[in-house]
């Protein structure tokens, strides 16, 4: 671990940690903005499972409200245009989960453990899974979550601590947010900005 925590506090130090500040900022931002913006945020998670959440961000950018207005065949139709490897699946699960878009916010809010809320989702939005729900809250200003990917495992994997799981069941993904959170407090970070240097490390990239 102790290799980790040494790079870690290099990218704090350089502009890898100014960009990380930043986008939490803005992830607590759009925590408070409308339901139906946090609708298309959720809308964009549902989009990242077994996706490019890269290739994902650009879809959330062209589609914008149209998550909420288009017919479901309309929709599947602009995924497949715009390139989604699932268009028709993916906009059921759209399409089904805006009975919740005007009451998302109110929703999410009413629980006083993040886990609590993390919970609800992977219950009620089909689609999401731990991963998926985790990184919604991440992108609307919660901390304390992990979003466990294989880019995550495979960083995790090269630093000797963990074995590769066969899957990533509830129990596994568990036992690895509870390291991570370890991490993190070693670290000095939440699991929010914890994940976003984790994911620089693996990608030098900072998504979202």
């Amino acid at each position: 671990m102790e290799d980790l925590l040494k790079s870690i506090a290099k990218l704090k130090k350089n502009n890898v940690g100014k960009t990380i500040d930043k986008r939490v900022k803005e992830f607590k931002s759009l925590g408070k903005q409308s339901s139906s913006e946090l609708f298309k945020e959720l809308c964009f998670c549902i989009l990242t499972a077994n996706f490019s959440a890269e290739r994902s961000m650009k879809i959330q950018e062209q589609l914008g409200s149209d998550f909420l207005a288009l017919s479901r065949k309309q929709l599947a139709g602009e995924l497949k245009r715009l390139g989604h490897r699932f268009p028709n699946t993916r906009a059921n699960y759209i399409v089904n989960v805006r009975k919740y878009a005007p009451s998302l916010k109110s929703t999410i809010s009413s629980f006083d453990d993040e886990r609590n809320a993390r919970g609800w989702l992977v219950e009620n939005i089909k689609g999401l899974g731990y991963k998926e729900a985790s990184h919604f809250l991440r992108n609307i200003g919660y901390e304390n979550l992990a979003i466990i990917d294989f880019h995550i495992v495979d960083l995790l994997c090269r630093y000797n601590l963990i074995e590769r799981p066969k899957t990533l069941t509830r129990g596994k993904y568990l036992e690895i947010e509870n390291l991570l959170r370890s991490i993190a407090v070693d670290a000095g970070l939440t699991l929010a900005e914890l994940d976003l240097y984790l994911w620089y490390l693996e990608t030098g990239k900072v998504l979202k």
